[in-house]
């Protein structure tokens, strides 16, 4: 399978690659193009450019009469050397490595292809964290998986080492060498599972704790539990003459300086003439950093592979029961603890490791699948790469699933999230609704965090007036902040309720968040529409960080889609005359934006004069005017507007602001496309009336946007549009400046890059009602279609060919009460379990079962 992915992938070479490894909530590493280990991010805080010292895996490879090669198996080291002391030690940019590496990601694995012309034998990495879909729990293991294979070109046999060297990342803070406590590395060895076990001197619940190993089940293994500690690099230098000598490693007879210190240790003695230190006094002032070393030992015979297979896990279970992020507000619980779900599923990083050893066959097997139904599909690759890569967001720091620490959501775990994570920090705190709402990824893959976080915002964040706090702290224990609602994140989220309760089905859900959600929809009603002419108007506070005037689409499209969404589950619910009156809202709304918005090209604000308060539109083509269409399209509400001006409105976006090439564009904004690099801005103004002091971000290029429409465009029909867009976005990610899975906006890892699942949605025109068990495909593209599709209960792959169409469960189970191809029913009371094909016809009969 490694092949048919080194096939199908983009090849990168360049620094700017970098491949997160972790599960969801657990923190992060990644893989760089040349092979090393980067961007530590294990702590419970975002961490970009972390090095870990001592980190890496190097190769010993001794050819049967030949000489033997030693090398740290990474790519040379490119780009700039002139830092200002050049090096420091525990990079060890002075041991030999590999002539190059190419980097081939399709998340959530990756290979990497190492050459060099000196090296006897040949080395590829597959690494990965197992991914589920619809499992949280299997895809949040906080480990990884590092195989690295070694083939034999030649004609004599090779014996290889490959040894890992880590140092634990706990500790950071005060004291000597920027150390809080002592770290500890030791070998462990239980059943079959045998490596490196670190740990920290630090109570079980500091902020700080954290536990780390490196394991393996080859029982071929060789080890230096602990290197040499002391100032200076002595470790490093013993390591590597072990492992270069015979490919073997020893334990060290001496881990410290038995010696007083002398030299630069002298200025740590405050009396040069007391007593000589002793080891425990000369360990407390050595560094406080711990490394070990654990290599497996096999012969490759001509013409063979052999694997050599790691696991990397961490556990750190203590979260900070608060989010001090970077805007000011109260956090009263900030220095308590709260903690990580995952830690109580695996209580340390041995735990993980052993779960994820014992149970690796089947994980792998269920993340290959996900990658074949992904990537292997018909659908266009910038497509597939666009929604496989941004689902490294739902893995990255920006998100984290914790135990719940309040009485009103109960026991278990609850997503939370920042919208995006700074390098060292998250960015905007609170889950905030406004630019989670965009998001769909979670939704389609992990429904039941998505219901938590649904939960804690009605439950926690929604007052008894109905009005919900668009960023939310209670889901710590602490007090509502101060911010109102924001006229977009809260009709999103009542519209993201309908989609969880209509993914998953459950009646309990909807029943419990019901009054909130009423309330909230009933609040829109009685305080945005001020004038009572049905639409909303005024000061609405929304995701531009801003507050729009007037009447705009962009509100009343998410009013309407909010109305019909509302009106569904209130008929459910038993509530008819409510349902009927948002309706008939609803009916109106649609009749006004019409008559009131509609310019007869596209939806515009209307507004007496756009410069009489800062920050609006006016006439001009807001990239979002269809916000509300495309949460209708995705929840199954079908067409809100009249089809021809949603038509009509989607081309102009594109006409108009989409720009090939950005050479010429003047922005004094924030810049994430420039040059000649091609991107959607958020407004223009193609008739003129650019207000003098438009919207903050109207020049600024959002990915998050762009998905949006483009899923819209496929849902619409409009193909080569939604091409267009999304090949001009990936193409900024190319790995060359930014990395392919790690979409910017305000910080890396942005939520509302998650909208690209829609585009998923939108390709395949997939709906699942779970109310109804009823399951429908509507292709935007004809021919033979092959896709991933998933539901609430199983996933797996969907084959349309000539009319028959065929299910492949991988995962989980569905039970189908109509199943429909392009509106025509093809069967009833349908069945499928994990493991099972079935092929319908139009005959509306099964026509093929394949166990």
């Amino acid at each position: 399978m490694s092949e048919q992915r080194r096939a199908r992938g983009i090849p990168h070479t360049s620094h700017a690659a970098a491949f997160p490894l972790g599960g969801i909530g657990t923190g992060n590493v990644s893989l760089g193009a040349r092979g090393e280990l980067r961007d530590w991010e294990f702590e419970n805080l975002p961490d970009k450019g972390r090095r870990n010292p001592y980190s890496f895996f190097a190769i010993h490879a001794a050819p049967a009469g030949g000489t033997a090669v030693t090398r740290v198996l990474e790519a040379r080291l490119t780009g700039r050397h002139d830092a200002d002391a050049g090096y420091a030690f525990d990079q060890l940019a002075g041991l030999p490595r590999l002539d190059s590496a190419m980097l081939h990601g399709e998340y959530p694995v990756v290979d990497i292809d190492f050459a060099d012309a000196a090296l006897p034998v040949e080395v590829t990495l597959h690494g990965f964290t197992p991914f589920v879909p619809l499992d949280p729990d299997a895809s949040g293991i906080p480990a990884a998986v590092l195989r690295y294979r070694v083939t034999n070109p030649g004609v004599v046999p090779v014996v290889v080492t490959i040894a890992g060297s880590v140092t634990h990342t706990a500790g950071r803070g005060e004291g000597p060498w920027g150390m809080r406590a002592m770290q500890t590395v030791g070998w462990r060895e239980e059943g079959a599972v045998r490596g490196l076990d670190f740990g920290i001197d630090l109570p079980p619940d500091d902020h700080g704790y954290g536990t780390l190993s490196l394991t393996t089940t080859d029982t071929a293994t060789t080890a230096k539990p602990q290197w040499v500690t002391s100032y200076w690099p002595d470790g490093a230098r013993l390591f590597w003459n072990d492992l270069a000598a015979d490919g073997l490693l020893d334990p060290e007879p001496r881990l410290t300086l038995e010696d007083r210190p002398r030299g630069l240790f002298a200025e740590l003695d405050a009396d040069p003439d007391a007593a000589p230190l002793s080891e425990a006094e000369m360990m407390a002032k050595l560094p406080r950093i711990r490394t070990g070393s654990l290599g497996i030992v096999h012969t490759v015979a001509p013409g063979e592979s052999q694997d050599f297979e790691f696991v990397l896990a961490w556990s750190f279970p203590n979260r900070r029961r608060g989010w001090k992020g970077h805007i000011v507000l109260a956090d009263p619980n900030a220095d308590d603890v709260v903690q990580n779900h995952y830690a109580t599923l695996w209580p340390d990083a041995w735990a993980a490791a052993t779960h994820l050893h014992t149970h690796l066959p089947a994980l792998e097997k269920d993340t290959d699948a996900f990658v074949e139904a992904l990537y292997g599909g018909s659908i266009d690759p910038v497509l597939s790469e666009a929604i496989g890569a941004n689902v490294a967001a739902v893995r990255s720091t920006t998100g984290f699933v914790v135990e719940s620490p309040t009485p009103e959501l109960g026991a278990g775990p609850v997503f939370a999230a920042w919208e995006g994570s700074f390098d060292h920090g998250g960015s905007c705190e609170g889950t905030c609704t406004h630019v989670w709402s965009y998001a769909q990824t979670l939704a389609w893959l992990f429904p039941s965090l998505e219901r938590s976080a649904r939960r804690a915002e009605f439950l926690l964040e929604t007052d008894e007036t109905g009005a919900q706090k668009f960023r939310g702290n209670r889901v710590f224990g602490g007090p509502s902040w101060f911010m109102g609602p924001a006229v977009d994140g809260q009709l999103g989220t009542l519209l993201r309720l309908h989609r969880e309760w209509r993914f998953s089905g459950d009646e309990g859900f909807l029943a419990e968040l019901w009054p909130a959600a009423s309330a909230s929809l009933d609040y829109a009603i009685r305080e945005w529409d001020r004038d009572g002419d049905g639409l909303l108007d005024g000061e609405l506070h929304n995701t531009y960080d801003i507050e729009f005037h007037g009447t705009e689409p962009l509100a009343n499209g998410l009013f309407l889609a909010a109305l019909r969404a509302g009106a569904r589950m209130a008929t459910h619910v038993g509530e008819t005359e409510r349902a009927a009156d948002w309706n008939g809202r609803a009916d109106r709304v649609a009749a006004g934006m019409d008559e009131i918005l509609w310019n007869g090209e596209y939806y515009r604000q209307v507004i007496d004069d756009p410069d009489e308060h800062r920050y609006q539109y006016g006439d001009g083509v807001l990239s979002d005017q269809l916000l509300g269409q495309f949460h209708a399209f995705v929840g199954g509400l079908g067409y809100l507007l009249p089809k021809n001006n949603v038509d009509s409105a989607l081309a102009s976006i594109v006409t108009h602001n989409h720009r090939a090439d950005l050479s010429r564009q003047e922005s004094t904004q924030r810049v994430y496309a420039l040059n000649d690099e091609g991107g959607l801005l958020l407004a223009s103004w193609p008739t003129g009336g650019r207000p003098a002091i438009p919207f903050v971000y109207s020049d600024e290029v959002w990915t998050g946007v762009e998905h949006q429409l483009a899923a819209s465009l496929l849902f619409a029909g409009r193909v080569d549009d939604a091409l267009t867009i999304e090949r001009a976005l990936r193409s900024r990610y190319d790995g060359e400046h930014r990395s392919p899975w790690n979409e910017i906006e305000c910080g890396n890892h942005y939520a509302r890059s998650l909208a690209s699942w829609g585009l998923l949605l939108g390709v395949t025109g997939v709906q699942w009602d779970a109310p109804t068990r009823a399951l429908s495909f509507a292709p935007a593209v004809s021919g033979p279609f092959r896709s991933l599709f998933t539901t609430g209960s199983g996933w797996g792959r969907v084959e349309i060919d000539a009319g028959d169409l065929t299910l492949h469960l991988d995962g989980g189970s569905i039970d189908i009460d109509e199943l429909q191809l392009c509106g025509a029913s093809l069967a009833r009371d349908i069945r499928i379990l994990a493991g099972e094909s079935r092929t319908f016809r139009h005959a509306q009969t099964p026509t093929q079962e394949t166990p």
